[in-house]
């Protein structure tokens, strides 16, 4: 496995390197102290997952999120602190998928990657699955493409995920409980606000209304429900 991690504190560089060779031997871990030299060594080396601490000295973390999503949909935590959570809810709009708070132990952040690693496995799906077509969404599972109107659209793993619980379980309500389960995990079940920025942030991707949804529907205080259009 291949890591990258973009902080300029050498003791955090350190502490995240110890922990992944303790934990997956053979691992490579590259770190660079800013945010150039950190997207520099993104495209470099193509990593399996990024740690990315938002307090940086030429560029904050939420500037190299959005140069990174530009070219790359590898997997993001962000660092960030305490009782911070403006920052958790931007990072996560702006397409991390996991975050975690300064300071932290060895076993967080092995239980965080493990969870983001295994989102990043892929779909559970067969190759004869065929396209799933709402509107002008059309979702192939197979090979993971999704378009919206005839254009492809992006998803990071994570929201891969949570659509094809969505469509899978099409015009049931899912509670955010059942949700969070499905697609982070057991320890993330209590997290309803990543839960909620990641819907929004789906349904951005998918053209559906913020404020009016009819493709990810909200039924408040309970869940959300994927509604099918029959419309062309």
């Amino acid at each position: 496995m291949k890591v990258v991690v973009i902080d300029d504190a050498p003791d955090i560089a350190e502490v995240v390197t110890l922990c992944f060779q303790l934990r997956w031997s053979g691992t490579t871990v590259a770190s660079a102290n800013d945010g150039a030299k950190g997207l520099d060594l993104i495209e470099a080396e193509n990593p399996d997952i990024v740690i990315l601490d938002i307090g940086l000295p030429d560029m904050d973390g939420f500037q190299v999120l959005r140069e990174l999503r530009r070219f790359s949909q590898v997997p993001v935590i962000m660092l960030t602190v305490k009782g911070e959570d403006t920052d958790i809810a931007k990072g996560l709009e702006l397409g991390a998928d996991d975050y975690i708070v300064k300071p932290f132990s060895h076993i967080e952040l092995v239980a965080r990657v493990q969870a983001v690693l295994r989102r990043v496995q892929g779909l559970p799906v067969t190759s004869e699955e065929r396209p799933f077509v709402s509107g002008k969404l059309t979702v192939d599972f197979a090979s993971n493409e999704v378009t919206v109107d005839g254009k492809r659209v992006k998803l990071t793993a994570t929201e891969s995920k949570l659509l094809y619980q969505l469509i899978k379980n099409e015009g049931r309500l899912l509670s955010h409980e059942n949700l969070l389960r499905k697609v982070w995990g057991e320890t993330y079940i209590d997290t309803r606000d990543l839960l909620r920025v990641h819907i929004q942030h789906l349904r951005q991707k998918l053209g559906d209304s913020i404020e009016s949804p009819n493709i990810i529907t909200t039924e408040h205080g309970m869940g959300y429900k994927f509604v099918r259009s029959a419309n062309p």
